[in-house]
């Protein structure tokens, strides 16, 4: 049993200077990552920062007439928040994929964004883990990888990221707002998680003792028209062997724009882009939707037991880029 500290605040402020003075502390907002790490072993905070009645909730249109959601949101009102589901219908998808019932009433966005890894060589801490002890090695590399990272991993770690949320969040070029000693920031989401590396215990480019007040999505039609579907090896609650996040807007049996970024294949978000520039301005048609997957993944890297997500994330664009185009034409 390992003693730490509580305490509640009530300002960002507060809040933040509270963790420059403790750089053992965490912040605790609806603790559904944080706790299960502690219970594991793998997180052991001094002091827990509760955060949760921070004046951080609500949703909310900016000038330019996209979304602002605040970082306390829960993923249960995000889901549920009519403007979310009307204008970037695959965020609600993704948050309503994440988790169960019970986990979205606790789960916070902030905390989505901030979630780590479930790679089971992570969460035991009788293993060596450069993510968790840098330096000690990937196990996963020679042992059991078939849920793994299929592209931008390295010899160091090949663990996922497990957000649904942070995957719709990367279609739409979220920008992650923060508050940290230095004052208020912001971080688009395609800066917000870094590459893995040599320094996989790295996971974001976030200030040190920065806390996320809020994220900003900007106004994009396109997202109106989106879906985000996931793959996983039980129906019921379970993290992702592979998902898709995409929108799609055709004209005249051209695609005008196109949004996909892929979950469970990577230790981060990851935007297809290359897929999306194949796309463009180009035909709309199955064959055309697995040319631009196969692009995509040209540059994945299998190993012995994930190679079928190769397979997996091709079909699943192809499947969904096909629904979204026969959607349009009704």
């Amino acid at each position: 049993m390992r003693e730490f500290g509580y305490e509640r605040v009530f300002d960002v402020a507060t809040a933040v200077a509270l963790l420059g003075d403790r750089p053992g502390a965490r912040f605790l907002g609806g603790g559904t990552n944080l706790v299960d790490l502690m219970k594991a072993g793998v997180e052991r905070p001094e002091l827990l920062i509760d955060v949760s009645e921070l004046p951080l909730g609500g949703v909310e249109f900016t000038d330019e007439g996209g979304l602002r959601i605040g970082a306390a949101v829960t993923n249960s009102d995000l889901a549920a928040h009519p403007d979310v589901r009307r204008h970037y219908p695959a965020l609600a998808q993704a948050v309503l994929a994440g988790a169960s019932g019970q986990l979205r009433n606790m789960a916070t966005v902030g905390g989505n964004l901030l979630q780590r890894t479930r790679c089971g060589y992570f969460t035991d801490i009788s293993k060596p883990c450069n993510k968790r002890a840098p330096g000690s090695g990937c196990p996963a590399l020679t042992g059991e990888h078939r849920n793994h990272a299929i592209l931008g991993a390295s010899g160091h770690c090949i663990a996922t990221h497990p957000s649904d949320m942070a995957v719709a969040l990367a279609a739409f070029d979220a920008v992650i707002c923060y508050e940290s000693a230095r004052g208020p920031g912001e971080l688009p989401i395609s800066e917000f998680y870094l590459p893995v590396g040599d320094a996989p215990h790295i996971e974001t480019a976030l200030p040190t003792g920065a806390l996320i007040t809020g994220v900003m999505l900007p106004p994009a039609l396109v997202a109106a028209h989106s879906r985000y579907r996931k793959v996983r090896e039980r129906a019921s609650y379970a993290f992702a062997i592979g998902s898709v996040a995409a929108a799609l807007d055709v004209q005249d049996d051209v695609v005008r724009e196109v949004r996909l970024a892929f979950g469970a294949v990577a230790s981060r978000p990851w935007r297809a882009r290359t897929a999306e520039r194949v796309l463009t301005g180009g035909p709309v048609s199955a064959v055309a939707f697995a040319a631009a997957a196969d692009a995509e993944l040209a540059a994945a890297e299998a190993l012995a037991e994930n190679g079928y997500k190769v397979t997996l994330m091709r079909n699943l664009v192809v499947a969904m880029l096909t629904e979204l185009t026969e959607e349009l034409a009704r």
